[in-house]
């Protein structure tokens, strides 16, 4: 099985898991016993250090990170909308909580809490949880690698021996006088409790034990010859102990301020961790609204009974998932064992030294301030809305960091969405090509103007206009100098690539995208009429092509538009092409009306397919005397390029069909004489198909033309359904008898390919598919022509099952 590395998205270790193959299974008691029982035991060996130290760091009671475990893991387990995501105390939340705490006391925090949960209900109520998605990733890394640096720093403070404060820098400055006399044993039981953490994954043997319960219990065992090392101390009697929550009598301003940090922090948390664990299985999705809902009266919960405030936790959820919990169950499970270690397993826990918990902390902080995540957004140029938020929520709070963050965040993407490139070029002879791309705003006038008057007056002044947004200041500023300029006896003509932005303003209306617009398709797919009107032909030519007076002729003006713009991006792949040859795999037989453009209806490019182009898309039998160039095209993808399908394709508004329907060609003509080819095709629409059928070849292999089963009048045509079965068809009658024509036409030329030996050999043998396609002009959709009765349908398999 394939393993996967996820990023943590909101915190926690950098976890690789092994997703499931098949979604979660039901909710039976064999899956409890055989997958969430064993995954609840796992992940509860994790949150028991997890939680006592998460406690710690904040200043809180030990009980109530315990409490928090319980509280996540019943409540929030039950009623979460991401059933395999594991709830309780997170490192995220521990700078804000320990300076709720030094401020208000614990009582108040613990109401804090409780209000922050109401607050989520009203989060998930009101169905918001997307909008936290929203939230710029740089941000949001960059506050919780911040909170890991505070954390790592006051945890290294208890590691030597001292007390964590909640401000970084106010740990930083009792760091030297900590380290010019350490407590010995503490720092060698944090020490060792860092190096087992390292150490402990890379052992693949070991890796069945949780290397935080590995780390602690070690460090465990080391202070129990240590009788001055602090350890964990739980009252007596845990239930007694219970420290509720307290209303406030002053300063309500700065509670309600914490409630909303406390609650938008642990939501984001929360929901960043539901889908990075949705990433981790196959099951089914999280319900992130849901998810706000459970998280909102698990917080309810826990303040209630004095626990801290609870999020979704990447380290317990991804522990959960790789250890193969299939359902709700698993999270359940872990709060009740967490519940009844608090009961009965107290002693054991106050033997686990308090050094044990800051070395556990020091490599959550640690992990938090991600390398990978950083060279990443360095890369995407977003390391500095991350760095600025590090740097506040180190240096000042979380809030004035997060709100650093986002600043700088709104300030790099207003600058990108106002972000525009200028290029003047003078092309000789008194021409002059301005080029703008991006985004043409306000705050881009005055870089456009500084541009614009660099030309000299008196000058003939394309402006190429590539813009993904034209605002009305900059609108105007160009307007006016257009204006000004032409005054001054230039010319300037406006040349839109894209949208019509500039057009439309000048008209007074909106922007659009309809195709009765006549200023917006790309240059390399409209014809050149359309991007070439309005254009000063001959000027245009004569400063292309310097030296030279010539009639201007479109064509031209194309080759010159792709060796400007197209070439330079063709160029590596043309060159791979020249030098190793073609090998399409399909030869692609259509009509030379000049409506028709392969590449462009298949969305295909250079080497894709073997093009065939005559008047009326035929293949004359191979039988056929006077010409030989179908006939050579054919043997030549067969044999030389080793095609795997041939396709003919139709059209719509055929002047081939409509010619052979009228009979107005002249019978002495060249053309008169290629038609001949098509009679068959008529003859099929006037003659009753029966009469068809008993004209057809008699043997036809699997993927070719066979008879139609049912008469075609010519009102009717081909898309006539045969029989009760076919009118239940998803079908597409032709618009009119020369349309009809068209696509018995296609038809008629599937016969007619396999009278070629190379192909018939080919597709008896297996390597070669035949197949009829019809591309109505007026829609723009292509449909398959059944080769068994001619009738149309929407292309919706592969060539390779025609």
């Amino acid at each position: 099985m394939n393993k996967r590395s996820e990023p943590r998205p909101h915190g926690g270790e950098h976890t690789t898991v092994d997703p499931p193959t098949s979604p979660p299974e039901g909710r039976g008691w064999d899956t409890v016993l055989r997958h969430d029982l064993p995954a609840s035991l796992v992940v509860f060996l994790v949150a028991v250090p997890l939680s006592l130290g998460i406690a710690a760091a904040t200043g809180a009671p030990i009980m109530a990170g315990l409490i928090a475990a319980v509280v996540g893991g019943i409540v929030a387990g039950t009623l979460a909308g991401a059933p395999l995501q594991v709830s309780g105390p997170a490192a995220g939340l521990v700078v804000i909580v320990a300076s709720l705490i030094e401020r208000h006391g614990w009582p108040v925090t613990a109401a804090i809490t409780v209000g922050a949960g109401l607050l989520q209900l009203v989060f998930g109520v009101s169905k918001v949880a997307r909008l936290a998605l929203s939230l710029s990733p740089s941000v949001v890394h960059g506050m919780l690698a911040g909170i890991g640096v505070v954390i790592a720093i006051g945890q290294v403070q208890v590691m030597l021996g001292g007390e964590s404060r909640p401000e970084a820098l106010e740990n930083l400055d009792g760091m030297p006088e900590l380290l010019s006399g350490p407590h010995a044993p503490t720092l060698l039981i944090g020490l060792a409790t860092i190096a087992v953490l390292i150490v402990w994954p890379r052992l693949p043997m070991l890796r069945v034990v949780p290397a935080p319960l590995a780390a602690v219990t070690i460090a465990t065992l080391l202070a129990l010859g240590s009788p001055d090392v602090t350890t964990v101390s739980l009252p007596d009697d845990p239930l007694g102990a219970i420290s509720l929550p307290a209303l406030p009598d002053s300063d309500l301003l700065a509670v309600g301020a914490g409630v909303l940090t406390v609650a938008l922090v642990a939501s984001v948390e929360s929901l960043l961790s539901a889908v990075a664990v949705d990433r981790m299985h196959d099951g089914r999705r999280a319900d992130l609204n849901r998810e706000l809902l459970a998280q909102g009266a698990a917080n309810i919960g826990s303040g209630s009974l004095g626990g801290l405030p609870i999020t979704g936790v990447i380290v317990r959820s991804s522990t959960n998932v790789s250890s193969g919990a299939r359902t709700r169950a698993s999270a359940i499970l872990h709060g009740v064992w967490m519940a009844l270690a608090v009961l009965f397993l107290g002693g054991m826990l106050e033997l686990i030294p308090m050094a044990a918990l800051a070395g556990v902390l020091v490599v959550i902080g640690v992990k938090l301030v991600d390398p990978t995540r950083m060279r990443l957004l360095w890369r995407q140029r977003e390391f500095g809305p991350y760095a600025v938020t590090m740097a506040g929520v180190v240096c000042f709070d979380l809030v004035v960091g997060v709100l650093a963050g986002l600043a700088l965040a709104m300030a790099q993407t207003l600058w990108r969405l106002a972000r525009h490139r200028i290029q003047v070029a003078a092309l000789g002879e008194g021409h002059w090509r301005i080029t703008v791309d991006g985004s043409l705003v306000f705050l881009g006038v005055s870089a456009l103007t500084t541009r614009l008057s660099a030309v000299p007056p008196g000058q003939d002044v394309t402006v190429e206009l590539h813009l993904d947004c034209l605002d009305q200041g900059a609108f105007e500023a160009l307007r006016d100098w257009r204006t000004g300029y032409e005054r001054a006896g230039g010319t300037v003509r406006i040349d839109e690539i894209g949208t019509a932005w500039y057009h439309h303003a000048a008209a007074g209306g909106r922007p659009t995208t309809t195709r009765s617009t006549t200023n917006l398709a790309p240059h390399w797919f409209a014809p050149w009429q359309h991007w070439q009107r309005h254009r000063d032909q001959r000027t245009d030519v004569r400063h292309a092509i310097p030296h030279q007076r010539t009639e201007a002729d479109p064509m031209i003006l194309g080759v010159q538009e792709f060796e400007r713009r197209s070439a330079p991006l063709l160029r590596p792949l043309l060159a791979e092409l020249a030098e190793h040859g073609q090998r399409p795999a399909r030869l692609f037989v259509c009509c030379a009306d000049s409506r028709m453009v392969p590449n462009v209806i298949t969305t295909s490019g250079p080497g894709d397919l073997f093009t065939l182009r005559n008047v009326g898309n035929l293949v004359p039998p191979s039988d056929s005397l006077g010409d030989s160039s179908v006939g050579s095209a054919i043997e030549f993808a067969v044999e030389r390029l080793a095609v795997t399908s041939i396709v003919v394709c139709g059209h719509s508004h055929c002047g081939a069909m409509r010619s052979l329907l009228d009979g107005d060609t002249d019978p002495n003509s060249h053309l008169a004489e290629w038609l001949v080819h098509a009679e068959p095709s008529l003859r099929l629409l006037q003659a009753p198909i029966a009469a068809a059928q008993s004209t057809a070849p008699a043997e036809l292999a699997p993927g070719t033309a066979a008879a139609p089963s049912a008469e075609h009048s010519e009102s009717e045509g081909p898309g006539a359904a045969p029989d009760a079965e076919a009118a239940g068809r998803d079908q597409r009658r032709p618009n009119s008898a020369a349309d009809a024509v068209a696509v018995l036409n296609v038809w008629q030329q599937l016969t007619n390919l396999m009278t070629y030996p190379l192909v018939s050999e080919a597709v008896l043998a297996g390597r070669l598919t035949l197949a009829g396609m019809y591309f109505d002009l007026a829609e723009a959709r292509m449909y398959r022509v059944d080769e068994h009765d001619g009738t149309l349908h929407p292309l919706s398999e592969p060539l390779s099952q025609v």
